[in-house]
């Protein structure tokens, strides 16, 4: 018996591309983490007991989709697609509901650096010929 017979991973249908399991993937990654970061914040702030259950219930099931989304898709474009939805998800948060103001040129900053991740994630590559080819297949 294997772990993964415990803990099957995640299935999708073969006939779905892999630039569509892979976007899927980042965006539930990036929500599974904003929301496990906003767990931790609330336990830290305020001692929630509920909120550290919460949060290390995210994380948990955040691993189980990372390495189920590995299995189609490369570990470098997943990873980066959830952090660039991750960064923008975490800035609206702080700004929304914690109030935290940022000044312009820190705006500048994360645009600069948002373009430039997702440069790395959408351009194509020499190897693969972009976000629809590779995969773990």
């Amino acid at each position: 018996m294997s772990v993964t017979d415990v803990f099957p991973l995640i299935k999708v249908p073969d006939a779905w591309p892999v630039s569509v399991v892979a976007t899927l993937a980042m965006v539930c990654l990036a929500g599974l983490d904003l929301a496990g970061a906003v767990f931790a914040k609330e336990w830290a702030s305020h001692g929630s007991v509920r909120a550290l259950v919460l949060g290390v219930g995210a994380f948990l099931v955040l691993f189980w989709v990372y390495a189920s989304s590995l299995r189609y898709a490369e570990l470098a474009l997943v990873t980066m697609g959830w952090v660039v939805m991750l960064q923008v998800g975490l800035v609206l948060v702080d700004r929304w509901r914690y109030g935290v103001e940022l000044p312009a040129g820190k705006w500048v900053a994360i645009a600069v650096v948002l373009v430039a991740q997702a440069y790395l994630v959408l351009a194509p590559s020499a190897e693969s010929g972009g976000v629809a080819a590779g995969g773990a297949g």
